[in-house]
């Protein structure tokens, strides 16, 4: 008879899904609220978008307690940038400092995956997207999370970004206006739910343009 023993994980993985997409002035980012472990829910109503700077918000998914660890470590050092420098960093700033604080953690990992979204110093839509360990790439949208295997299939359908090994470089920013992607990443998520257990209660949704920052909501699958 084989010997059991309870195996004791620093990590868990709290579900959920994140997807960003950016237009040519307009940035929309949206996650839903439902915090699961195994098959309880524990909440039904935490938001996983964090406001970093005016003009750049993040969405995270994976193990709850690393990412509000790497929420507060991200906070203060853009704290301290804006007492050095006077100023609030820009979103590709923040892209780079979010892959340098995960890359550093990188033999103990933040279990976070996470979506950057904002507007850069032009005025166009921008979105990060990373892994565990901060490898990140810059592109036209993306999707994390529990969900993300059921909707990136979906927005390489609708929005067929063009390839990075093109010359010359095409803009990542996807075609449609603000309200087709706002549409279109309700869609996602209406779908998601419907197959994914760990999405699901409500849709939180910020749209970031020259005019600030916006916030919607939509009710999603309960059950």
């Amino acid at each position: 008879m084989t010997k059991q023993q309870a195996n004791w994980s620093p990590y868990d993985n709290n579900g959920g899904t994140c997807v960003a997409v950016a237009g040519a002035d307009y940035c929309v980012i949206a996650a839903d609220t439902r915090m699961s472990t195994g098959y309880n829910i524990l909440t039904r109503d935490y938001s996983k978008i964090i406001k970093l700077a005016d003009r750049c918000v993040m969405a995270s998914s994976g193990f709850q307690a690393d990412v509000r660890a790497l929420q507060k470590v991200l906070a203060s050092r853009h704290l301290i940038y804006q007492h050095q420098h006077n100023k609030q960093m820009s979103c590709p700033a923040m892209g780079q400092l979010l892959s340098n604080t995960l890359y550093y953690k990188r033999f103990f990992p933040y279990y976070s995956f996470n979506v950057l979204g904002g507007l850069d110093s032009e005025g166009k839509g921008c979105v990060f997207t990373y892994d565990a360990v901060g490898s990140y790439e810059r592109v036209g949208y993306s999707s994390q999370g529990s969900g993300s295997t059921l909707i990136m299939p979906f927005l390489d359908n609708q929005l067929k970004s063009p390839s990075p090994l093109l010359l010359p470089a095409k803009d990542a920013v996807t075609p449609l206006s603000e309200s087709e992607a706002i549409d279109l990443v309700k869609t996602c998520f209406a779908s998601a739910t419907e197959r994914d257990i760990y999405t699901g209660d409500r849709l939180e949704i910020v749209i970031l343009n020259v005019n600030g920052i916006r916030r919607e909501e939509m009710e999603l699958r309960k059950d």
